[in-house]
């Protein structure tokens, strides 16, 4: 029978083994690693795209490569998409009863989603190349691929213009020209007339709430402008674009209020008062949100028939809840009043839109 001091040798022994098993496996892990990455590193370029993928991935992070994918980088541009691509189907239902032999077409519905998430990827990269040195003064921003040196300038370039070229190319010709146009003028005016203009004037708000308002009007245009000839853009297509036009103004006023300090610092000048965060601004607020409510209802005439009774109810009882937190800032004039406002207008769109696409299906 082995002694105690036997057994505790032969533990010992066992434990070395262990870690000297455990130590060469990390070695060959690495060495794996090693090969592989020379392997990349040394086969040719196999198209222009791939150069420009691996001169990016070898100099920036995660950033530029969901930059180059569109990936969004926020829950306003994930709203973007959302918007048009609902807005699209729910065209899409809308036609289906007044059409016969309608074939419900969702590959078109996925090249929607692709095209315009590319636009908008291209049109957040404009605008972080533009204001690439203010947004190191700015604690939102100053952590930006750009702003950080994580991505070149010309990186940046390069993906923005990939973005644009194919988000623009694949509405253009996989659905059709006006949603094509449309995309572009968005694209366009956000980033070259709008993102200029904030830090001349408040009014860079109501510019940019064009290109923000787009999404809906894009969504049911492309599938009205492949049903029908002549071209053109119906009623039914500006209600829904003047329900997200005038959502834009109490959305991202409440950003701005929230943001303020942070914004002045790169001379932003956004809310709609000069005093910043005063009375006057929370009364424009308010006064916009109210505007918002009725204008909203406009897809609910039964001229357009976009809406029904029950859709109606549920887009009136979102507007008058959102009115409750623009109501308090404008009482207060606190800061968490601005942020309940933002997040009530993060659900009210989504809400206000699968209301009108339900309505489609009862």
């Amino acid at each position: 029978m082995p002694s105690l001091k036997d057994l505790k040798n032969r533990i010992s022994s066992v434990k070395s083994t262990q870690k000297i098993t455990s130590a060469m496996k990390m070695v060959a892990a690495a060495k794996l690693r090693r090969a592989q990455d020379q392997a990349l590193a040394s086969r040719p370029y196999t198209s222009l795209m791939d150069k420009i993928v691996s001169k990016i991935s070898s100099k920036a992070t995660g950033t530029s490569i969901d930059l180059l994918t569109g990936k969004p980088e926020n829950k306003t541009q994930l709203l973007v998409v959302f918007s048009a691509s609902v807005t699209y189907v729910t065209a899409l239902k809308f036609y289906e009863k007044k059409i016969e032999n309608f074939d419900f077409d969702w590959l078109a519905v996925c090249w929607l989603c692709v095209g315009g998430m590319l636009v908008t990827a291209s049109s957040n990269g404009f605008n972080q190349i533009f204001e690439r040195h203010l947004d190191k003064l700015m604690s939102r921003t100053k952590n930006r691929p750009l702003p950080t040196g994580r991505l070149s300038v010309k990186a940046a370039w390069i993906i923005t213009i990939i973005n644009g070229t194919a988000g623009t190319l694949i509405l253009w010709f996989m659905l059709n020209p006006l949603t094509g146009i449309l995309g572009l003028a968005s694209l366009i005016s956000y980033s070259f007339i709008y993102t200029p203009m904030k830090q001349k004037t408040s009014w860079a708000v109501f510019v940019g709430a064009f290109p923000g308002a787009a999404p809906p009007l894009i969504g049911w245009a492309a599938c009205e402008a492949s049903l029908q000839e002549p071209i053109y853009i119906s009623p039914a297509a500006l209600s829904l674009f003047f329900l997200q036009f005038m959502w834009q103004f109490p959305h991202f006023w409440a950003i701005a209020w929230r943001c303020h300090d942070d914004y002045k610092k790169a001379g932003f000048h956004l809310l709609p008062s000069a005093g910043g965060k005063d009375i006057k601004s929370a009364f424009q607020i308010l006064l916009y949100t109210l505007f918002m409510v009725p204008i909203a209802m406009l897809p609910c005439f039964p001229a357009f028939g976009i809406a029904g009774l029950t859709a109606s109810i549920i887009i009136l009882a979102c507007g008058i809840i959102m009115l409750h937190p623009a109501f308090m800032l404008f009482k207060t004039l606190e800061d968490k009043w601005a942020t309940k406002l933002m997040f009530s207008s993060f659900i009210y769109l989504p809400l206000v839109l699968l209301a009108l696409l339900a309505n489609q299906y009862f």
